[in-house]
């Protein structure tokens, strides 16, 4: 029996129907594909075509092996049932990865395929837990948790949660699961499970490195690293439930300019338009758009406008989007996909028809107003009880293809401003799968609560998706949900995650905040509401004093953001950095789940307990840091106890860097 070949510089093991293929793919990287009854398909849902590397191929009887640089595969079928057993080594040998054993007697599959109506399969493979192992990455998920060793996790997006299924192990690799099929993923003690409902093809991608750093430089090659972030990108973005009318958008404008406050974006929200899908403003309460826009650049202030992909059964657009297949289709009944001030379904953002259809409306109705950035909302889809098996895309069944979505819809802008010939795009978008930084996206975590325990769990999400590839990453700094403007307890809080926004990608205020105002058009039609109000002098004397002390501290910061996008820009570096990235020696660095690197030289501690005025600082081992409020020095590898008044948040400077910010914070 021949149970292996080498064809094309890659490995392929045939048996009973199956056939596996492991190829090089990128710098000490390998892709393993796997389908049974079939040959390998061409489905690429997210990898980027590799340069070509050099490699080893070895094959015998019962075993083979494919070396790529630092990363081997060793593919052995057992005797029992001839199944097959991959394992992956760095280049020291060391084990990085084993699929499971058959168990002899037990006949279990690592690549187990069950067949399904209509000729996709149920998929699960299975691995082996190195013992002590952590897991970080796997994009953001809603919990205060950083090793996710032990955690179950839903291959699928909603609203704050964002599935890019990517980690990096701390015995020196990383893994990504290239398929878009809604699924799971069991990081048990046992046994590591991958699962997905649906779909034709198992794929994964596997590469070897010595640091966090280069693993994540390795996957930046694979998908796709963000273009430069804009300079407009670098300072305080303002934006509330919602600006509902053009002179509001304008007197917030004036009044910062008035109070010398630095503004770089105006963020108008959602229902400025008639109906979801007219994708333009509504005459009533923007008169003049063209004119609103041109006083905002004049002020040195970018425009964003809310797109949302709903389109409604009564928008101008919707019997023709339709007639002509570029909406998303319930595969039964009623074909309402959410309901929400009004019966909408999903423009389909897989088809490429659909994208041009919209961003040509898009392009009239407010790139040539001058509108250079958007944002995306509603990004996941967001359907109404998430059951993904109801739907189906143009590139296929939901379940299948799911997870693709939110990469379209930043594609069907990015596309269409490049088109256009602009060139420093960054759009805001809710959700992201491998591959959307390419398009110039900036994921922010949702529809969140206003309490400390979600402000705790953005920390974690922000050092998660950093890890995925998506440097561009913030939160609604307050929170979305419950904020009541005048609430002294709210205004702590907004204070608190205010100071933690400064040392985000992007430092962005937004939020629904209480109590709201009834709207009602000329027609009697109830609108949607407006939030109370949410600028800096909204929330008295006090919080104004300490917001914009750190509006002016993140505008002293902006060469050595610059510095951080031109690096994620070039290498897919994250902005926003786990301890243990920079110091992957320090074992306690691991565990950290409360305090970040920003860039290399800043290491953030934010306050994120109710009333506290003081907190506990692991200063890494391996570095002299010195306190950015006092100046004092401390030797890293201990914890110290620092104090944080209302109006200081704990930094320090790694090594006596970015001494700037000396006696500012």
């Amino acid at each position: 029996m021949i149970f292996f070949e080498e064809k094309e510089g890659s490995l392929i093991f045939r048996e009973n129907g199956e056939t596996v293929m492991v190829t090089p793919w990128g710098r000490d990287s390998l892709r393993v594909r796997a389908r049974f009854m079939g040959d390998i398909g061409p489905e690429n849902p997210a990898l980027l075509e590799p340069s070509p590397t050099e490699c080893i191929i070895q094959t015998g009887d019962w075993e083979a092996s494919i070396t790529n640089g630092n990363i081997k595969a060793v593919l052995r079928v057992q005797p029992w049932g001839h199944a097959l057993q991959i394992t992956l080594y760095n280049g020291s040998g060391k084990v990085l990865l084993r699929e499971i054993p058959n168990g002899g007697a037990l006949q279990k599959k690592a690549r187990q395929f069950k067949p399904l109506p209509g000729g996709s399969f149920f998929l699960k493979a299975s691995f082996v837990p190195e013992p002590g192992e952590k897991i970080y990455g796997m994009g953001q998920y809603q919990q205060e948790i950083m090793d996710l060793k032990g955690c179950n996790l839903e291959l699928a997006h909603r609203n704050s949660q964002v599935s890019i299924p990517f980690y990096v192990s701390s015995i020196g690799y990383g893994f990504f699961w290239n398929n878009p099929a809604v699924g799971e993923v069991h990081f048990g003690l046992n046994t590591t499970e991958w699962t997905a409902v649906s779909t034709h093809q198992l794929d994964y991608w596997v590469t070897a490195a010595d640091t966090p750093a280069q693993i994540q430089e390795n996957f930046g090659a694979a998908v796709g690293k963000p273009p430069m972030m804009p300079e407009y990108g670098m300072g305080f973005w303002q934006c509330k439930l919602r600006y509902y009318c053009q002179d509001q958008v304008l007197s917030v404008a004036r009044e910062y300019k008035r109070r010398k406050i630095p503004l770089d974006v105006l963020v108008i929200d959602y229902y400025h338009w008639p109906r979801c899908g007219d994708w333009r403003f509504h005459k009533e309460f923007f008169p003049d758009p063209k004119a609103m826009v041109k006083e905002l650049h004049d002020m040195g202030i970018e425009t964003m406008v809310s797109i949302w992909p709903q389109v409604d059964w009564r928008s101008e657009n919707y019997e023709e989007m339709k007639q002509q297949g570029l909406l998303v289709k319930s595969n039964a009944g009623i074909d309402v996909q959410m309901n929400y001030l009004g019966n909408n379904v999903f423009m389909d953002a897989t088809n490429p028809r659909t994208r041009q259809y919209v961003w040509e409306k898009c392009r009239k109705n407010y790139a040539e107003l001058g509108i250079r950035t958007f944002w995306l909302d509603e990004a996941e889809p967001e359907f109404t009880t998430y059951d993904y098996e109801h739907y189906s895309y143009h590139a296929g069944p939901v379940a299948e293809v799911g997870n693709l979505y939110p990469r379209e819809y930043a594609r069907l802008f990015y596309e269409g401003q490049r088109a256009g010939g602009q060139e420093d795009i960054v759009n805001l978008i809710r959700c992201a799968w491998a591959g959307s930084q390419r398009y110039g996206a900036l994921v922010w975590s949702g529809d969140i609560h206003s309490t400390y325990e979600d402000f705790r769990k953005q920390i974690c999400a922000g050092i998660h998706m950093g890890i995925c590839g998506i440097p561009w990453w913030t939160t609604d700094i307050g929170g979305f949900h419950g904020g009541v403007t005048a609430d002294e307890d709210f205004r702590e809080l907004l204070v608190r995650w205010f100071q933690f926004g400064t040392f985000c990608p992007v430092m962005r205020i937004h939020g629904h905040r209480q109590p709201s105002e009834a709207i009602v058009d000329s027609t009697g039609e109830t609108r949607e509401c407006t939030g109370a109000d949410n600028e800096v002098w909204s929330f008295g004397p006090e919080a104004y004093e300490i917001l914009t002390k750190f509006i002016r501290i993140r505008e002293r910061m902006r060469d050595y953001i610059r510095g951080l996008m031109r690096k994620a820009h070039e290498s897919g570096m994250p902005v926003m950095r786990a301890l243990f990235y920079e110091f992957p020696g320090d074992p306690r660095c691991w565990d950290i789940k409360d305090a970040y690197m920003f860039g290399p030289s800043l290491l953030v501690a934010p306050v994120c307990h109710e009333k506290a005025r003081s907190r506990s600082v692991y200063l890494p081992a391996g570095a002299r840091w010195t306190h950015a409020g006092t100046g004092e020095i401390f030797q890293g590898g201990e914890e110290i106890t620092v104090e944080a008044g209302l109006d200081t948040l704990p930094v320090f400077l790694r090594d006596g860097q970015e001494e700037y910010l000396l006696g500012q914070i």
